[in-house]
């Protein structure tokens, strides 16, 4: 039987003073709560207080995950709007400062902060997370194995994480910097089967070091809450339609995984050496140098490798009624991700004249409007 294939999304917002453009450290007990009245269940606070977290209900279409996500972005735009702040869909803030932040006083929060110490505090980053349903444990293993090889590709695509304390840091996604400092990230190893994983697991569980499998914070993992597989290397993409066109890519993969599983066929297995190197590549060019095809052994154009995954998911994409959302990402090529955009709205800025405050501002704004854009049709 075919797998569900249902979708959950999961993104997490910056919170920005609308006038002085900086981060929001202490928004207000009320504002939260009034997104929860507006979206219970689906709209939570985060590590750091400048965040704020929401989360679609699972999905059977992608139709339905875009509503719900354009949904959630306006509760907390409308909801801030009336505190004099605003969400931004950004990994990093093109000029705050991490030191002031504070975080979260809840238990895990608070474990959180005296376990992991100093690169805690440096936690002022948003991501996204896309739940696809796999309800078999073994087939999510084994899924999880084959579609690390194209988790770079998705992470090239929703890059917007190029500043950090306002400072160009000739990465398309500094996030990952940050987030590399953590125990348990980066790319999971290969596993034989649901058991062996969680046997591996259990000896992180025994020695008292976690307890349970959602301290593993992996670019991909089997969640410990739901029979899902949740990619986690990505970005949070600023405009809405960038967010559902990874999520419709990510879904399509599996099922084509799934697809060539029935006929006793995989993806050619690589070591983490190399799908590393195109992590890297991803990480410091975005869609600019290309990845390394490791079948020709060559490195290829973005644009060439995004045309062959459109084409290995057609089939997938029909399926789904999601082929102009697949389609999308053409178009974040040619227009280029909100890192791209962010750093040439900044360079345009100082060779205007602006000070090097004046053009960071100028990014936020953008910021800002993008976040919205697409939310309202």
């Amino acid at each position: 039987m075919e797998p569900a294939f249902t979708l959950g999304l999961e993104e997490e917002y910056l919170l920005v003073d609308r006038n002085s453009r900086d981060i929001a450290r202490n928004p207000p007990d009320e504002m939260l709560e009034a997104c929860q009245e507006q979206a219970p269940g689906q709209i939570h606070p985060e590590f750091l207080r400048c965040q704020i977290e929401v989360g679609t209900p699972v999905c059977s279409t992608l139709a339905e995950a875009r509503a719900e996500l354009a949904r959630l972005r306006a509760t907390v735009a409308g909801v801030a709007r009336a505190h004099n702040l605003a969400p931004i869909a950004a990994s990093t803030h093109p000029f705050a400062a991490w030191e002031p932040q504070k975080h979260t006083n809840r238990d895990r929060y608070n474990m959180l902060a005296r376990d992991l110490g100093a690169p805690a505090r440096r936690l002022m980053i948003c991501g996204m997370h896309v739940h696809v349903g796999i309800e078999d444990d073994d087939l999510r293993i084994d899924l999880m194995n084959q579609v690390r090889y194209f988790l770079p590709h998705l992470l090239a695509l929703s890059t917007s994480s190029p500043f950090w304390r306002g400072q160009d840091m000739q990465r398309k996604s500094y996030r990952l910097a940050v987030w590399n400092e953590l125990p348990r990230t980066g790319m999971p190893d290969s596993f034989q089967s649901f058991g062996e994983y969680q046997q591996q697991v259990n000896v992180l569980v025994n020695a008292g070091i976690i307890e349970d499998a959602s301290k593993l914070w992996w670019d991909i993992r089997p969640s410990q809450r739901f029979p899902t597989l949740e990619m986690r290397i990505t970005d949070v993409c600023t405009r809405l339609d960038d967010a559902v066109t990874v999520a419709a890519l990510f879904r399509c993969l599996l099922r084509m995984l799934w697809r060539l599983r029935l006929r006793n066929v995989t993806w050619r297995p690589y070591k983490n050496l190399l799908i590393g190197e195109n992590r890297w590549r991803a990480q410091r060019y975005g869609l600019d140098e290309g990845l390394v095809d490791f079948g020709r052994g060559t490195i290829v154009p973005y644009a060439d490798l995004m045309e062959e995954l459109i084409e290995l998911t057609r089939e997938d994409a029909e399926r789904f009624d999601c082929v102009a959302e697949v389609a999308n990402a053409r178009d974040i090529i040619r227009r280029g991700t909100s890192a791209h955009r962010q750093v040439a709205i900044y360079r345009e800025a100082l060779e205007q004249g602006a000070t090097g405050w004046e053009a960071l501002a100028q990014v936020v704004d953008w910021l800002v409007e993008e976040t919205m854009v697409g939310v309202d049709g």
